[in-house]
């Protein structure tokens, strides 16, 4: 997948004109899913403790994976392994829609 394409992906919360709240809950979930990728980037290089790919999966379901799609291209992270990256885009799809009736509701369905 591109670069581009995710990153218009990520942007998605922002997109759908949620309230102020739910895009700071985004923001704050990205970061702290930021961060884990980094440092489980650093542990892996470093041959050190890595963080579980469950924890990975929980932290982009709970709203952080914008960050986590940032993560995984702008380091290089979790971005070629198969079997992750289908679970990770299950946790997307199950958080965007979430998101989706949550901001729009069920009057479009």
């Amino acid at each position: 997948m591109s670069y581009f394409p995710s990153a218009a992906l990520a942007a998605l919360p922002a997109n759908l004109k949620a309230p102020l709240a739910v895009l700071a809950v985004y923001a704050a979930a990205s970061l702290l899913t930021f961060a884990l990728y980094a440092l489980d980037k650093r542990a892996a290089v470093r041959r050190g403790r890595r963080t579980p790919e469950r924890t990975l999966l929980l932290a982009g379901l709970a709203c952080g994976w914008p960050g986590a799609v940032m993560a995984q291209h702008w380091l290089r992270h979790k971005s070629s392994k198969t079997s992750f990256l289908i679970w990770f885009w299950i946790t997307v799809a199950l958080n965007a829609g979430l998101l989706v009736l949550l901001v729009r509701g069920t009057d479009w369905l």
